[in-house]
């Protein structure tokens, strides 16, 4: 018999829980424990995912013997893009307010959250922890990525022996804490059950909150893919176009099969072989620059998973009736460009990693199940993005390394 598919399982779970909470809400209960296990799940794997995938990725930027010229062209793309996706995404969320305008009776649940209001430069003083253990323990997200970059750029000025064990230690744990993570997420439609569940049945008796959040989750989404759209329809395609003399629309059609593919399957990962065939057969680009640029930019270069986390995040702010301070917005964006960059290629990654987005301006990680019942569509948008941008500027560091491209006939005259 065909396994059933993971988004499938979810939108199943959704169902049943919109139908158990609506009719068997005194008996809610006994799933809401689904919902806890799943959350506390999430919790449990943030930290350590952090800072093994941050620390790898680091480690073996270092350890491919080419960040020299190349490396900073790639790096400088990738965060330029990266910043810009979530820009976009904050205007846009601003702009809309999607979490706005709507009683979804979610007050109550964040009475005593603390959130930040310390000036700019004590934030940037606290991301160093007096006590790393004590970072970790307490969820400080910034201080946990501060040291695991640290840790990533200082294993590759080790000498070969020690940099060795210690690139297969980060590598090792880092594998480790994925298997773990993907373990959860196998799990996720009966956390969505539980969390759903539990939300229906507390609103069942007031229709006109239900609507509230059927129109808010619209807003949301239309909020999300507006602005996506406008990276990869606008932003991308000038960056190609002024910076790389390309027209976009030949670059397009090389990459139709890798976008679909990352479309249906929400993993950049998976994605990664069809993109460098592309890229090298019908772009022409070579192979120096597709093994080192792609695989690092599948890792790292997450414009549409930036993108979403900042909005999402600003959503459940919304939602839960929280302003955030232009200091706690910049957070937002800092941390969901470092999210990003530790996320993992594989599908709902980006729903794990906006925990961290979450817990760095103290909002609280109740509110994913806000967003879990449109999150897989989405996926599936973000991901495509993602792999747009990285064929982007494999494209532009080729240019910009002297390569002759297949597209030499419809390039854009100078």
């Amino acid at each position: 018999m065909k396994k059933i598919e993971l988004h499938w399982q979810i939108l199943i779970a959704i169902i049943i829980a919109i139908v158990y909470g609506l009719f068997l809400a005194d008996y809610v209960k006994y799933i809401a424990w689904m919902g806890d296990l799943f959350m506390k799940s999430l919790k449990m794997v943030v930290a350590p995912l952090i800072l093994t995938s941050i620390a790898s990725g680091v480690a073996n930027i270092g350890n491919g013997g080419n960040l020299g010229k190349l490396g900073l062209k790639t790096i400088s793309y990738y965060l330029l893009t990266s910043v810009l996706a979530i820009s976009t995404g904050l205007f846009m969320v601003n702009f809309i307010q999607p979490g706005i305008g709507a009683d979804l009776g979610l007050e109550q649940e964040v009475k005593g959250l603390s959130i930040a209001t310390e000036s700019f430069g004590d934030t940037l003083i606290n991301i160093i922890p007096e006590n790393i253990f004590e970072a970790l323990v307490n969820n400080q997200m910034l201080s946990i990525i501060f040291f695991a970059l640290l840790i990533g750029f200082f294993i590759t000025k080790l000498n070969e022996q020690n940099k060795a064990f210690l690139l297969t230690g980060v590598n090792a744990g880092f594998e480790l804490m994925m298997k773990i993570t993907n373990l959860i997420i196998k799990f996720t439609p009966f956390g969505v059950l539980g969390i759903v569940a539990v939300t229906v049945s507390e609103q069942s008796g007031d229709s006109a909150a239900l609507i509230g959040i059927s129109k808010r989750l619209g807003l949301y989404m239309i909020t999300v893919l507006a602005a996506l759209t406008i990276h990869s329809i606008i932003i991308l395609p000038l960056i190609l176009k002024f910076f790389g003399k390309i027209k976009p629309l030949s670059h397009l059609k090389s990459m139709s099969i890798p976008l679909l593919t990352a479309f249906s399957t929400s993993s950049s990962s998976a994605t990664l072989p069809l993109t460098m065939e592309a890229i090298e057969n019908k772009a022409g680009v070579s192979n120096k620059v597709t093994s080192f640029v792609l695989p690092l930019g599948a890792t790292i270069n997450m414009d549409g998973t930036a993108l979403y986390e900042c909005i999402a995040a600003m959503f459940i702010a919304q939602a839960y009736g929280i302003e955030l301070s232009f200091v706690e917005q910049i957070i937002v964006v800092a941390t969901s460009l470092l999210a990003s960059i530790g996320a993992a290629g594989i599908p709902m990654a980006g729903l794990v990693m906006i925990s961290v987005v979450l817990t760095a301006v103290g909002l609280p990680l109740e509110g994913i199940g806000l967003i879990l019942a449109v999150d897989r569509i989405l996926d599936m948008f973000r991901t495509a993005v993602n792999v747009w941008s990285d064929s982007c500027g494999s494209i532009l560091i080729a240019k910009s390394e002297g390569e002759s491209l297949n597209y030499s006939k419809d390039q854009v005259t100078p």
